[in-house]
């Protein structure tokens, strides 16, 4: 039998139970109507918030919504609206163009922001968006710190103006071009992040997103196959960040969730986090993703499932309840993650622990043993046999 500490006990009163009747009281895997507003902000967190319902024109959800967050990778949105922005009519992209646009929209790319943001003019790419979108918050990065497009300023409300954008203003294949890249989004970031944290763990697709993180505190990334080495990133410098720069924290760890959510990008999201100072990376995403669940967000729909969370870190998740298999990928040292459902497989022994069974995770479409979930007995109580 797997022995687990009252601690444990405790972790799975507060995620596994509380995350379970959640999901039950909101009808798992319907839509959510809407309803009053709920942000949750997790103990220690800082968040901007702000959600748009494009079919009623409203707000659902604002929080902190014009305060300032250092984007890391949200703005390469603005990236890429600037480099599309003249093209037209026809917003043709030559295949050498695509070969980093599209990584950089899908899965994160810092190489590819870093040559843009070099060779189009650094600081006056913010310049031109801020006055080409009417943006309100929106500023380059500070004084000393120009070269690192991941210290521009970027608001919640300012995002969604961006995703309005997108959906509303922009021309068909410019607009195409970005939120088809969005929807595209990969699990496995380049720098080998999950990246599929927020709105796109708390909701069903169809979703598109852009993500952002900045952190010492983040262990490497374990995801997908080892990073080869890359060129100077530029999203932020080397060594410790400074201590303030203007209204802008530029120490905290940061984790944002931005993009749209149900048919017809019904919604559109922007959450923006910071955490304290140590914070891992699977805290982190496990913060956000509690906070994203709590939103009112019209259209969504909310993935079947119990909310559990693990430990110890490189937890394989492999394609069927077995270790003979290559794992498809490995969670962030300690993360909260959905289980659809448990079945018996093999027997896993991590002393002084033995467990013979293994949880579903359906966002991964794979398996984790038992023994890595915060559960108290090796089989968890209220998820359903698979």
């Amino acid at each position: 039998m797997k022995l687990r500490l009252l601690a444990a006990a405790a972790a799975l009163l507060l995620i596994g139970g509380a995350a379970g009747s959640a999901a039950a009281d909101t009808s798992a895997g319907q839509p959510v109507q809407p309803g009053a507003a709920s942000v949750e902000v997790p103990a220690g967190v800082s968040a901007g918030v702000a959600v748009f319902d494009r079919q009623t024109g409203t707000f659902t959800e604002q929080l902190n919504s014009s305060t300032r967050f250092r984007s890391a990778s949200v703005v390469k949105l603005l990236l890429a609206l600037d480099y599309l922005w003249n093209r037209g009519p026809d917003y043709t992209v030559p295949a050498t163009d695509r070969a980093w646009l599209e990584p950089m929209l899908r899965s994160s790319n810092d190489d590819a922001a870093n040559n843009y943001w070099s060779d189009n003019g650094g600081t006056a790419i913010i310049t031109r968006m801020v006055s080409r979108l009417g943006l309100k918050d929106t500023a380059p990065p500070p004084t000393g710190y120009e070269g690192y497009w991941g210290y521009t300023a970027l608001s919640a409300r300012d995002t969604v103006t961006i995703y309005r954008y997108l959906l509303d203003s922009a021309p068909a294949p410019l607009r195409d071009f970005v939120m088809g890249n969005l929807r595209q989004s990969t699990r496995c970031a380049s720098d080998k992040f999950d990246q599929h944290f927020g709105v796109a763990g708390a909701f069903e697709k169809p979703w598109a997103v852009k993500q952002g993180w900045a952190g010492s505190s983040y262990e490497k990334g374990t995801c997908g196959p080892p990073r080869t080495a890359t060129a100077t990133d530029m999203a932020s410098p080397a060594g410790p960040a400074p201590a303030a720069a203007a209204d802008v924290d530029l120490t905290r760890p940061a984790l944002h969730s931005t993009g749209t959510v149900g048919a017809g990008d019904r919604s559109i999201v922007a959450v923006f986090t910071l955490h304290p100072v140590g914070t891992s990376y699977g805290k982190a995403y496990t913060n956000i993703g509690r906070l994203t669940r709590s939103l009112n967000v019209p259209g969504a729909v909310r993935p079947t499932g119990w909310w559990y969370g693990t430990w110890s870190d490189h937890v394989n998740v492999r394609p069927n309840p077995s270790t003979g298999n290559s794992p498809i990928t490995q969670l962030p040292a300690g993360v909260e993650v959905l289980v659809g459902c448990q079945a018996r497989g093999e027997e896993v022994d991590v002393p002084p622990y033995t467990n013979e069974w293994w949880a579903y995770l359906p966002q991964y479409n794979g398996w984790i043993s038992n023994i890595y979930i915060n559960s108290p007995d090796n089989k968890m109580p209220d998820v359903k046999d698979c």
